[in-house]
């Protein structure tokens, strides 16, 4: 058919053009990355020196000297500061998640005044300040405020205050995705705010907040190993800690590698159970909101004039299965 013939009806078809169409044009471009990225592992594998990487890196008497100590004593404290340092955070970020939500300004200028302010310098630096400018500044430590922490006290107030400020904004973001009709319903049975937020909007929101909590803690976990600036005891080393002193007694790079492969061991397995409660969060909003429209449209239809239950369609019209 050439470009300048006329149909039947008197439309002109659309033009054919030569070359490739988009679909294939991007199967050769995906090929091309996979065929580019083995190239360059293969170059990669060939080139490396693997006597050498392994004789420093890789060493298996090194490794075996590392255990059980690395696992009883390092990843045990990374464990235990992580929760600690979690649990302050989730304290301290729910208070300020509330006073951004509050009507008073005052309290949301200061709240956000505390998320931006330990969201904008770095963790170490946050670190530096609870266990040496603060105990200068006010004439006492941390372990004296919160002996029952011990050793993990100033630790894990300086993780906490760094959590707080981004728990906070996952708190607000939870308990704003609460439909507004559930603090209207508890009002309407007789509830104050605070009663109708303990009992009815945070445990909603905190059943859409699990899967982004869970990936705070997994962050929370690899930023433990920012406390080496603190100087720990021997009976308090977390993983970083433990390896770079293992590295300097052997010179050798083999417990950065172990410490890295206990890290896996910590957070891969909350990743996926991350994965799947966003998941599983993911059908339970979906379901919810599915059953709020059903309820909507069965209350209209008790209204005069309205469809009978159980006989409405998609956009409120009678028949048809509603979806």
């Amino acid at each position: 058919m050439t470009e300048g013939h006329v149909g039947v009806d008197g439309i002109r078809p659309p033009r054919q053009t030569a070359g490739m169409s988009k679909r294939r044009k991007a199967q050769l471009r995906r090929w091309a990355i996979y065929v580019a990225t083995l190239v360059v592992i293969a170059v990669v594998v060939l080139s490396a020196d693997w006597a050498k990487l392994q004789s420093v890196f890789l060493d298996p008497q090194i490794f075996r000297d590392l255990f059980p100590e690395i696992i009883t004593i390092a990843a045990k404290n990374t464990v235990i500061l992580a929760i600690f340092a979690f649990s302050g955070g989730l304290v301290l970020g729910l208070a300020l998640a509330l006073m951004r939500l509050s009507s008073v300004k005052p309290y949301r200028w200061a709240a956000l005044a505390y998320i931006e302010f330990f969201r904008g310098i770095p963790a170490l630096l946050t670190l530096i300040l609870v266990g040496f400018v603060l105990p200068i500044a006010l004439q006492v430590r941390i372990k004296q405020i919160l002996p029952f922490l011990g050793d993990y006290g100033t630790p894990a107030v300086g993780l906490a205050i760094v959590a707080a400020a981004y728990l906070a904004e996952t708190i607000r973001g939870g308990i704003e995705a609460v439909p507004k009709g559930q603090m209207e319903a508890a009002r309407s049975l007789g509830m104050t705010n605070s009663q109708a937020l303990r009992s009815i909007i945070i445990p909603q929101a905190f059943r859409v907040m699990i899967p982004p909590l869970t990936n705070e803690f997994v962050l929370l976990v690899k930023d433990t190993s920012l406390v080496f600036v603190l100087g720990v005891s021997a009976s308090s080393q977390d993983l970083a800690f433990f390896s770079r002193a293992a590295v300097q007694d052997t010179l050798s790079g083999t417990p950065f590698i172990a410490a890295a492969l206990i890290y896996l061991a910590i957070t891969l397995p909350l990743t996926a159970v991350s994965r799947q409660l966003e998941k599983r969060s993911g059908d339970y909003t979906s379901g919810r909101k599915k059953r709020a429209a059903v309820a909507a449209a069965e209350a209209n239809a008790l209204e005069p004039g309205g469809i009978e239950p159980g006989n409405f369609g998609q956009a409120g019209m009678p028949g048809g299965n509603f979806r």
